[in-house]
């Protein structure tokens, strides 16, 4: 996992008034990381207007549906420390994933590990240093 999750990609402090704007700053997080192609943005948004992201404990993981923009597998972790109404759900964190090919199952099978645990799933919650994030996703 720790190849697919650098430090410069985990972001504690945003803010976002909607889901959308949320799942925008994921996905330019991932352009900006260099995992992903500016059209991907577009993908993530249509994703989660076929299908919610929100997979609970307060986390959803915003991820488009098409591989052709993706250039490596990455993911993004970006906490809202006001939360987000996430289609009547409270998110605090979005995990953005950018996945070519299967990629995308060993990285959910890692943040379902995570979410599963009460005290790793609170700790990617209140997160404050980017270290505490990079150490639940070793």
């Amino acid at each position: 996992m720790r190849e697919v999750l650098q430090a410069r990609a985990v972001r504690l402090g945003e803010r976002a008034a909607t889901r959308e704007e949320a799942i925008a700053r994921c996905g330019q997080v991932l352009v900006e990381i260099g995992a992903v192609a500016q059209p991907d943005v577009a993908a993530m948004l249509e994703r989660e207007r076929s299908i919610s992201t929100y997979v609970g404990e307060g986390v959803a993981i915003p991820h488009g549906t098409s591989k052709e923009h993706v250039t490596r597998d990455a993911i993004c972790v970006l906490r809202f420390p006001d939360g987000i109404d996430w289609d009547g759900e409270h998110v605090v964190v979005c995990v953005g994933i950018a996945a070519r090919g299967d990629g995308h199952v060993a990285l959910l099978a890692e943040l379902a590990e995570i979410l599963l645990d009460p005290e790793r799933a609170r700790a990617l919650r209140e997160a404050t240093d980017v270290d505490a994030v990079m150490k639940e996703f070793t």
